[in-house]
Parts: C-alpha cells; structure tokens; sequence
C-alpha cells in the first residue's frame, strides 16, 4: 500500500483509532492527552497514547507509542498517520515526533495536519535520516569509526573506567 492508495475510509477509520487510544492516555499532570494511529504499507493499523511521567523528561508522546506498535508488530512502512487530542481535533507532531516518524515512514508519507494532508517532507523538510548515517560512515565520521572515549573519575580513582 502507498500513501496514493488511502482513501476516505480509511482516514475516517485512523481518526477512529487515534481518538480510541487518546482516550487511553495516561496524563495525570498535563491533563492534555493525545492519541495517533497510522496505517501501515501491508494494511495493518498502529496507535499510540502519550504516557506522562513525574520526570517530565520521560514522557512519552503518541508517536512513540504508535512506532512501538509498529515494531512490536513486525515493522514495516507508516503510509499515513492522524494524531487528536482530547476534543477530536486533529494535532501537529512536534519536531522531535516528526524526526521519529520520519525514520519509519514510506516516500511520501502522509500526514494529517490543521485540516489538510501533507507529506513527512513537507512537514520536516531537509530531514536528518540513514543516507546521512551511511554517508558518514563512508567519509570515516561517525562514532562508530572511532574508540570509545575513556572517562576517567575524579578525586584519586584516576584510571577508573566509568
């Protein structure tokens, strides 16, 4: 399946599922949940919620939970994606979820966004994915290429690896 290929019903089905898993949205300290669903190259659905935490910096948002799915699910291709929050009305992934769905999306991906639909290079132009990892690697750049840095404790535990 293509991002051409999704029709009407489709959409109608992922805003569904998206305003299901919003509902199951653990947000004990925003009180903003948000739920996503898209639809996958071999026709399954995924969904994720967002999972707040009291360490805000591990929240979790929709999108990681709904790539969760995918992989828990045996992976593949996102060919479209909806994402609402509590009154039904559809979200915009923030930079980070872009980048996330990003990496898991099919050429031309297709999000919807404010009304409309738009593709995953619309949404997060110049994107950052494997072709620049690859290209690295073969320049010699990446961290792979190199050692592990040694870090060494400080007051008398000198030599030490941390």
């Amino acid at each position: 399946m293509r991002p051409d290929d999704v029709d009407e019903h489709a959409w109608n089905e992922l805003t569904r599922l998206a305003n299901e898993a919003c509902r199951a949205a653990y947000v004990p300290y925003s009180g903003f949940p948000v739920g996503a669903a898209a639809l996958v190259d071999d026709g399954r659905q995924v969904s994720g919620c967002n999972v707040e935490n009291a360490g805000y910096g591990v929240t979790l948002c929709a999108e990681c939970g709904l790539v969760s799915d995918l992989v828990r699910t045996g992976g593949g291709r996102l060919v479209a994606f909806v994402c609402v929050g509590a009154d039904g009305g559809q979200l915009s992934p923030c930079g980070r979820c872009r980048q996330l769905l990003h990496e898991h999306a099919a050429p031309g991906m297709l999000l919807a966004i404010g009304g409309g639909r738009h593709t995953i290079d619309d949404v997060l132009p110049f994107a950052f994915g494997r072709d620049d990892l690859v290209r690295a690697e073969r320049a010699g750049t990446t961290a792979t290429a190199a050692a592990p840095p040694t870090t060494t404790a400080p007051s008398g535990a000198e030599g030490e690896r941390l």
